[in-house]
């Protein structure tokens, strides 16, 4: 997801950067960027269930009757041989009512048991619940804002499960339980539990019918409606993860379960979804996957189907008012993929930027990451006042920023870069959004960096940036333990970024792509740990990272230099020459970093650099010059991006009296130097 947040966070450390001036730098910074009311039936013994089959019938072999639907029947495409491990598979139909808002809908999942402990029980993630009302945890940890986006008033929405039941008709609506594993909350209602009737064995397969309505929220928070346009997102009962002895370094195998918190996103096993939509006629309809048949229009409503297979989540957004452009596009890593563009009518002008943006994205990421392996991406630009459902990602479909300038910056095609980047990061390299962030959104403002440069000419200014970093915290915690909005944006975007920058510039820039290449094509439809990239780094490198990554990545780690003390002797006049010998006292305060560049400026304009090797906690260097030494700078180019505090890196001299006229002269070139380094 693409956070519009920093560029508030910039804006009010843009002063504070300036007063930096007085240590001689100044950066630019780019553009960075769920009660279930569940309806309860009586505490009545259910009824005997017959043995779970080994196999589970199909899905798409149920008959409304046996679902309870009364939509369309979906079909499934003729199968296709899988990239994933299809855990889970979903047979959903839904029915949009634009003018009431609400959804509802009927769900038929099938869940492979992935593990080898007997399970009794299966966890769902009901997102939409996380808007029922201003104390649920998001809204009480997010204070109703996500990056400039707030909660609309009265706003609420929330998603009702109506009924579950097994295939043979034995309901399991009563077993339905809310659970708050993560703090406690009882008026979150974002996770619940279903006890199943008897256990599942491992390699088994279950399937359980659900019916439930969603009311959509006003957009906010990645989904929602403001009445001609409905962002889809986190729509549907979701599966929790249950995570295999070894997966992410798992020691015991177990279901990974947590509520929607104001800064999580998501995580979800890869799967299949067979998807009806019905719209009113007039709407069209962008989704995850591709459609298998034509619209089919009856009574004044249409009705979409879509098939995907290999990811591991779903989205749509419907509207009367899209502009539809579409193109075939290939390239080495991409066979053949359809881009398919779903404008706001302000920006039907712009479709050759958006064409332009995703082209160059997917070209490049194939090559450096690997092929992308879908036959579509969709790319959706909502409505001026439908921002809340903008710069996000899910598989095959990604979201713009919303359409509120006719002529927008390079903005909009970092956004669309951004999110691309995620089909990646997040799509294929299926990590963990709730525990382990920065492995989506680092990498992927990583990759948005790199290409915006090559394809814009956009540098990203790294030094104030990490200016900004002002509570760095572990890369691997979760994301509610950040702090808020700020902490998150600040470590789980920019430090995580400026980590991956700071790791290139010490392995070299064509060894970190190899890094990255090899990380991003072994985890390919897995779900990987910061361990497991680590990992990764060693091997390519074939030296051992761990130093590094106990001091920067697993701990809030920065180095913290300082010039402390310039003391400066003149010697006695020996004929016409004259020597200053100069002490300067080094230190660092914080964690320690190697290969540290000193530069010393003397008053008649030369300048001399000099190594520290940086793992001690301090060292003096003894200088002796025909004149006075001027000043003492720690890392004079800005390239230890994990420093935050640059203010006392520099230090002037106390000149001798003799030396004023000569020293003034160089104060002057200072200054010159610094306005052209402030000049952004």
């Amino acid at each position: 997801m693409k956070r519009r947040s920093i560029r508030t966070v910039f804006l009010s450390a843009a002063l504070s950067a300036l007063c930096l001036a007085a240590g001689g730098w100044g950066w630019h910074l780019s553009a960075v960027q769920k009660a279930v009311d569940t309806a309860s039936s009586a505490a009545a013994p259910a009824p005997a269930v017959p043995d779970i089959p080994k196999s589970a019938k199909s899905p798409a072999s149920l008959t409304a009757a046996d679902s309870g639907s009364v939509l369309p029947p979906v079909s499934t495409p003729s199968p296709v041989q899988a990239l994933s491990r299809r855990v889970t598979e979903y047979h959903l139909n839904a029915r949009l009512n634009a003018a009431a808002d609400t959804i509802t809908a009927t769900e038929t999942v099938t869940w492979t048991h992935p593990g080898s402990r007997p399970v009794r029980d299966l966890y769902f993630h009901l997102y939409p619940n996380a808007f029922a009302s201003s104390e649920t945890t998001f809204m009480k940890e997010s204070g109703g804002r996500l990056r400039s986006d707030a909660m609309p008033e009265d706003g609420y929405g929330s998603m009702t499960l109506l009924d579950v039941h097994t295939p043979d008709g034995v309901s399991l609506t009563h077993r339905v339980q809310v659970v708050q594993p993560d703090d406690g909350n009882a008026k979150d209602r974002t996770l619940v539990r279903i006890h199943l009737p008897q256990p599942v064995a491992a390699g088994q397969s279950v399937m359980l019918n659900l019916r439930y309505e969603l009311k959509l929220p006003a957009i906010f928070a990645r989904m929602g409606s403001d009445g001609r346009f409905v962002m889809a997102g986190q729509w549907f009962p979701k599966l929790s993860v249950y995570e295999p002895a070894g997966t992410r370094g798992r020691l015991e195998e177990g279901w990974n379960l947590h509520q929607y918190h104001g800064n999580s996103e998501f995580y979800s096993d890869f799967g299949i979804y067979n998807v009806a939509i019905t719209v009113p006629q007039t709407y069209t309809v962008a989704a995850t996957g591709f459609p298998v048949r034509t619209p089919a229009i009856s009574k004044g409503e249409k009705t979409y189907q879509f098939y995907a297979d290999d990811v591991h989540d779903f989205a749509w957004a419907a509207s009367p008012d899209f502009v539809v452009a579409d193109k075939a596009f290939s390239s080495p890593g991409v066979p053949g993929v359809r881009i398919k563009l779903y404008l706001d009518p302000l920006h039907k002008g712009l479709k050759e930027r958006y064409f332009q943006a995703a082209e160059a994205a997917l070209a490049n990421f194939s090559k450096w990451y690997g092929s992308y392996p879908y036959t579509t991406l969709s790319i959706v630009v909502p409505p001026s006042d439908g921002n809340g459902a903008g710069g996000m990602e899910y598989p095959t479909l990604v979201t713009a920023w919303a359409a509120q300038e006719a002529a927008p910056d390079t903005s909009l095609e970092r956004t669309v870069i951004h999110e691309i980047g995620h089909q990646y990061f997040y799509g294929m390299v299926a990590s963990n959004e709730f525990e382990e962030p920065w492995l989506d959104e680092a990498f992927t403002s990583y990759a948005e960096d790199k290409l915006m440069e090559q394809e814009y000419g956009e540098t990203p200014n790294l030094a104030l940036q990490a200016s900004l970093v002002t509570k760095p915290k572990p890369m691997d915690l979760e994301a509610w333990k950040y702090g808020g909005s700020s902490g998150y944006t600040q470590n789980v975007y920019i430090r995580g970024k400026l980590l991956l920058k700071d790791m290139e510039r010490q392995m070299g820039t064509a060894k970190m792509d190899a890094v990255l290449s090899a990380y991003a094509r072994k985890y390919r439809f897995r779900h990987p740990s910061t361990a497991d990239f680590q990992k990764t780094v060693e091997k390519v490198t074939g030296s051992s990272w761990q130093a590094y990554f106990d001091r920067y990545v697993y701990s809030g780690g920065v180095p913290d230099f300082a010039v402390d003390r310039i003391r400066i002797v003149r010697e006695p006049a020996k004929g016409a020459s004259v020597l200053y010998r100069s002490e300067v006292t080094l230190s660092n305060a914080g964690s320690l970093y190697g290969r540290v560049k000193v530069r010393f400026t003397f008053a008649d304009g030369r300048s001399i650099l000099k190594d520290w090797d940086g793992y001690s906690r301090g060292t003096v260097f003894k200088l002796t010059s025909p004149s006075p030494l001027l000043s003492a700078e720690i890392d004079p180019e800005h390239e230890i991006l994990l420093e935050n505090a640059h203010v006392n890196n520099f230090r002037r001299a106390e000149l001798p009296a003799a030396s004023v006229s000569r020293w003034t002269m160089g104060v002057a070139q200072g200054i010159e130097a610094l306005l052209g380094i402030l000049s952004w």
